[in-house]
Order: structure tokens, then sequence, then C-alpha cells
């Protein structure tokens, strides 16, 4: 495309991300110094790239996927933080009365605040981490902590209450057994190993087996729930966009942000941590949205840093802030 029409998609883009209204050609005619004919007939090129189309309630004219794409890599600049916003976030990260994960669970927060999208931090998966060891600590005759360790570092211990036929000894055993058999697998593949691999093996060599079972498949399932390390900040602001007021639209979306499952796919999968935008089909979890990541390493914890609004995102505030949260983020790193 030559320059004007590179200038007239950009301006086309912008209008429609601040008013939600389709543009027209008068409104592009003073800004531009031509005529409304000109204009339509540049609109038409821009129509026929298919990087606007025409809107089904109006003669304006809104941006197509492709032209938010094209605008995203052409024509936009990441527009930079304000000091108000950056000492938001740095306020978080100076504090270090804070752990880790409530770092990262406040960043969310702010995120959201700032922009008034959802934003997600999906920590490494469970299946990233495999089992370690597991073990049984007594606490006094009737209770008993169940620890599950993992490759990564993750600790999480589960506390039970044992009945008058419970034998500790058989509860140790089968840690035991677990422990030679199940190390090295992945948490999410555990509870299926343990029902059709260790549960045979132990109901031949223990007596209250069904009860000793019961107790490390709750421990590794509490395990599992927790391990998912996904965070949410402002999970029901993306509703408030007008793009959402189909109720079964956002009954859809709604029940995405709660499935694990769909969660999981907004993870970033290249090797490098830049900040990468995914509009309406490119994504794998919603084409009626846009998503834009980044990858982070802190202190050997990764994950990704998710922004999810609509298509008709913010795309240079929203760019800059991830862009300016990665380099913060590499700082703590090092």
């Amino acid at each position: 495309m030559d320059e004007r029409q590179n200038k007239l998609l950009k301006a086309i883009v912008e209008s429609y991300i601040k008013t939600v209204k389709p543009v027209g050609s008068k409104s592009l005619c003073q800004k531009f110094k031509c005529s409304s004919a000109t204009i339509r007939n540049e609109m038409v090129v821009l129509e026929n790239l298919g990087y606007i189309e025409k809107n089904h309630i109006s003669s304006g004219r809104i941006p197509s996927e492709a032209g938010y794409k094209y605008y995203v890599e052409n024509l936009m600049r990441p527009k930079e933080l304000t000091g108000e916003d950056m000492l938001k976030l740095q306020r978080i990260f100076e504090n270090n009365s804070l752990e880790l994960s409530d770092s990262i669970t406040k960043t969310v927060e702010i995120i959201s605040e700032l922009t008034n999208y959802t934003s997600i931090i999906l920590g490494k998966s469970s299946k990233e981490n495999t089992l370690k060891q597991v073990s049984i600590i007594p606490l006094d005759e009737h209770k008993i902590i169940a620890l599950v360790c993992t490759n990564k570092g993750i600790i999480e211990n589960k506390q039970f209450l044992l009945d008058e036929k419970s034998n500790l000894d058989e509860i140790v055993k089968t840690s035991e057994i677990i422990n030679k058999m199940l190390v090295g697998t992945p948490i999410n593949e555990v509870a299926g190993r343990l029902e059709f691999e260790i549960k045979p093996i132990i109901s031949r060599q223990i007596k209250q087996y069904e009860t000793v079972y019961n107790i490390f498949a709750d421990a590794f399932n509490d395990f599992l729930n927790k391990s998912q390390n996904i965070y949410f900040g402002g999970k029901t602001k993306i509703f408030n966009e007008p793009e959402y007021n189909d109720v079964e639209d956002i009954k859809k979306l709604a029940s995405k942000f709660e499935d694990t499952e769909s969660i999981r796919r907004i993870e970033e999968d290249s090797p490098d941590n830049e900040v990468k935008v995914y509009i309406g089909k490119e994504n794998k979890f919603d084409p009626n949205v846009t998503i834009i990541k980044s990858k982070y390493n802190i202190n050997g914890e990764e994950g990704t840093i998710a922004i999810v609004g609509p298509k008709r995102m913010e795309y240079d505030r929203v760019v800059g802030l991830l862009e300016y949260l990665k380099d913060t983020l590499n700082k703590q790193d090092k």
C-alpha cells in the first residue's frame, strides 16, 4: 500500500478502537485534506485488500481481522507507560515481603486495572512437573500428612484423619511402592497410574487397601488442582466491552474462563520471550477475542502473561505494557 493508504488504515483502526463506531469517508476528509470521493476510492482499495469491511448497520467501515493484523505488524508503535502506571507495577516487585506467587497475583490485578481487560498469568502446568517423592508424616495416632514433591521443587501437603481401621504401616508401605514405581511420572498422569498400576498391587498386599488408596488418590488430586498455577485479574472485565452484549456470547466465553483445558491453550509455546499478538482465529482460545501474551522467567519460575480483550483492543497500550512488564521481570531474574 502507498503512504496515504497506510495512514488511512491507521486512522480507521484507531478511530474504531476509540469510538466503537464505523468510520465514514466524511469524518476523514478534513484529516487528510482531500475530497470525500478520494477517501471513498481509497477505502474501496482497502476493502478489496481485505483490511476493512462494511458494517451491516451503516455505510461506514470497520477493521477486519486482517486489518488489525496489518496495523499491529506495520503501523502501530507501542505506547510508553505513564510514570503513575510504572510506579504501580514497581511497587509490587520492590515489596520484599511478598512471595513470588503473591507478586504474580498482584501483577495480574494491576494489569487488569490498567487495561480494563482480563489478564491471566499461567505458571507451568502440572504436566511440566514430575513426581519426585511422596512422603507420609505422622502427626499423632489418628492424623497424618501426605507430602508430595515435584522435580520443579513444588511441595504440597494434605492432612488426613485416620479411622480406627487404618494402619500407618500399610500407608507408609504404599508410599514406598509409589516412590519405587511412579517417580518421574508427570503429575497429571499419576492418578491414572495409581488407579491401574498401584491399586492392583496394594489390593494383594494390604488389608485396608481401599482406604489407603483413597488417601493417596485424594492427595494427588488435590495437588493437581493446586498446581495448575492459573491466576486471573478482572475475569469479568472483558464483558464490559460493547462487543459482549449478547447473553449467549457471554456464557460461552465465561465457560471457557472456567475450563482449565481451554485456559491452558493460551500458554505461549514459542521459544522466545517476545510479546506476541494473536487476533481472532489466530488464537487457540476463542475466535472472538484478541490475546496478547509473553513468556516470563523469574528465578527459574516460568510461565505466560496474557491479556484477553476484544479484537478492537488498544494494541499500542497493551503491547507497551507487556513490553515494560517483560523487561521488569527480566531484571528481577538477574
